[in-house]
C-alpha cells in the first residue's frame, strides 16, 4: 500500500518577481513538481528579466510563459511555505493565513552586476546553479534554518 501524499504550496517571493523567484519556481516545476505546486511573485513585479529566461533555457529549463505576478494574486491560496530570496521582500512579505511558514534564502541579485555582457550573463548562470542547489533540497531542505554568507538565518 502506497501512503498518499499532498504536494507542498510554496510560494518563492523577491522584489520584482523578474529573476530570482523566477527561477526558483522554474526550477521547483522542473525539478520537483511531483511534490511541489511552484508559485513566484514580487512586491514590485518589474517584469520577467530576459536573461533570466536565457540563463534557464542554457540549463534545459522553459520559463518563457511565465510573467511577473503581485503577491497579492495569491493572497487567497494557503501556502505551506512562502520563501523570501532577498532582503527587500522579506521585510515586505504579507502574513499569509493559515500554517505558513516563513523562511529566507538570499541569492545575489545578478541584474545588479556591472560587467560586459559576458560577466552579466555568468552572474545570471550563478545565481541560477544556487538557486538550482536549493530547489534540489525541497521540501525537506526547508525545515531546518540555513545561515547565509553574512551569517544570517
Amino acid at each position: 500500500m502506497s501512503e498518499h501524499k499532498e504536494k507542498v504550496n510554496i510560494l518563492f517571493l523577491c522584489t520584482g518577481n523578474s529573476c530570482r523567484s523566477q527561477m526558483a519556481e522554474g526550477w521547483a516545476k522542473h525539478l520537483k513538481s511531483d511534490v511541489v505546486n511552484a508559485y513566484s511573485a514580487g512586491t514590485l513585479p518589474d517584469g520577467v528579466n530576459s536573461r533570466t529566461v536565457r540563463a534557464m533555457a542554457d540549463a534545459g529549463v522553459d520559463i518563457s510563459e511565465q510573467r511577473s505576478k503581485h503577491l497579492n494574486t495569491y493572497l487567497g491560496i494557503d501556502f505551506d511555505y512562502v520563501v523570501t530570496l532577498c532582503d527587500k521582500a522579506r521585510e515586505q512579505c504579507p502574513v499569509f493565513g493559515g500554517e505558513t511558514k516563513y523562511i529566507h534564502r538570499f541569492f545575489e541579485d545578478p541584474s545588479l552586476v556591472v560587467g560586459s555582457a559576458e560577466e552579466i550573463m555568468d552572474a545570471f548562470r550563478k545565481t541560477r546553479d544556487e538557486i538550482r542547489a536549493f530547489i534540489e533540497t525541497l521540501p525537506e531542505g526547508l525545515e531546518e534554518p540555513v545561515k547565509d554568507d553574512r551569517g544570517q538565518e
